[in-house]
């Protein structure tokens, strides 16, 4: 499934670059360029996540907040150039998330892949499946060949990633910012042995993977 997200932003710059990498990543970015337009796109579509700046025109994007939250509880990151712990702390009143700009676009995509992750578990019914694998995302449980496995929390975080983007290969770096958080002191061969000990317990062969396979050069995915 790709996700479709809604970028809010008169600085049309900022939507420009945006939208190039999210789109790189397989998402679909909508456009807009106000408030207003902003509420019509949203009771219009339905959006995985919405990116939102507080100072555009016509209805400022915290008022714009205030009235999604009213119809829906779609996710909602506040990215904006208000910086004053005030105005994080009433943001965060009615967004699930709050970046400060200038930022790294790396880190607004951990973000977002954060904020997904956490939301779409509302959605989740019943297990993932693949050949001898089953996955159940609710109790956080993973079974091989019907008997259960023991991961650690990040060894299923990891797990998870993977299985809900089937076929994506994330660099070590994705994959250290959206397990381990843009503010982690690890580095990516912790990555790697996470990823060495997932296979260990899920394969049958970890010389030979069947699920998390290594694009050299470049990273993982799951097949």
């Amino acid at each position: 499934m790709a996700y479709r997200i809604l970028v809010v932003d008169d600085e049309k710059n900022i939507v420009k670059g945006i939208r190039f990498s999210l789109e790189q990543d397989g998402m679909l970015v909508d456009a807009a360029y106000d408030g207003e337009e902003a509420l019509r796109l949203a009771s219009q579509n339905e959006y995985s996540l919405i990116l939102l700046d507080w100072m555009i025109p016509k209805i400022n994007g915290l008022d714009v907040s205030k009235r999604l939250r009213e119809a829906s509880s779609i996710p909602i990151i506040m990215v904006t150039a208000k910086s004053e712990d005030i105005d994080v702390i009433t943001g965060l009143e009615y967004a699930d998330d709050y970046l400060v700009k200038p930022f790294n676009i790396l880190e607004l995509k951990a973000r977002i892949r954060t904020v997904l992750r956490r939301t779409s578990k509302t959605e989740k019914t019943g297990r993932f499946r693949i050949r001898d694998l089953e996955i159940d995302f609710i109790r956080r449980t993973v079974f091989v060949d019907g008997k259960e496995v023991a991961l650690t929390a990040k060894e299923f975080d990891l797990l998870e990633m993977f299985a809900e983007s089937q076929g994506k290969v994330h660099t070590r770096d994705e994959l250290l910012n959206s397990v381990w958080g843009h503010e982690s002191t690890c580095d990516v061969r912790t990555v790697d042995v996470h990823v060495r000990r997932l296979r260990e317990k899920i394969e049958k062969s970890p010389s030979d993977p069947r699920y998390i396979k290594t694009k050299w050069g470049v990273g993982y995915y799951f097949d």
